[in-house]
């Protein structure tokens, strides 16, 4: 289970990752990252629609998306929000191909995220 402080709990900071974020496209999700202040923790939040399957499918693709970001905490993942939409092929796929999803997000986000996410380009896009 992620802690409180590595969750995203308000409906207006997943919209803002998801519309501001770089996007990451993997077999099984698509994440969008977002740089955070050195020093703060890194935050998840999950989107599993209805296309995945059923209530008890949606919740193990869920379950599964939370180890393998919890994986990622534990490994020293900070100052990142990661928004991982789930997309239906998740409903099939086995852990170690939505971890392996997530840690490439993860990755990426390093890489590319840092630039779109630095206050300066956030200045310059305006309101």
């Amino acid at each position: 289970m992620l802690a409180k402080a590595n969750r995203i709990t308000s409906a207006d900071d997943y919209r803002f990752i998801v519309r501001r974020g770089a996007k990451v496209a993997g077999a099984h999700s698509v994440s969008y990252l977002r740089s955070r202040e050195a020093g703060t923790d890194a935050r998840f939040g999950f989107i599993v629609s209805k296309k995945v399957g059923s209530a008890v499918r949606r919740n193990l693709v869920r379950r599964r998306l939370k180890a393998a970001c919890r994986e990622l905490v534990d490994g020293g993942l900070t100052a990142v929000d990661l928004v991982v939409r789930a997309l239906p092929s998740s409903a099939v796929a086995d852990y170690p191909s939505l971890r392996a999803d997530v840690a490439t997000a993860a990755a990426r986000g390093d890489r590319r995220g840092a630039a779109a996410a630095s206050p300066a380009a956030v200045a310059a896009e305006g309101p």
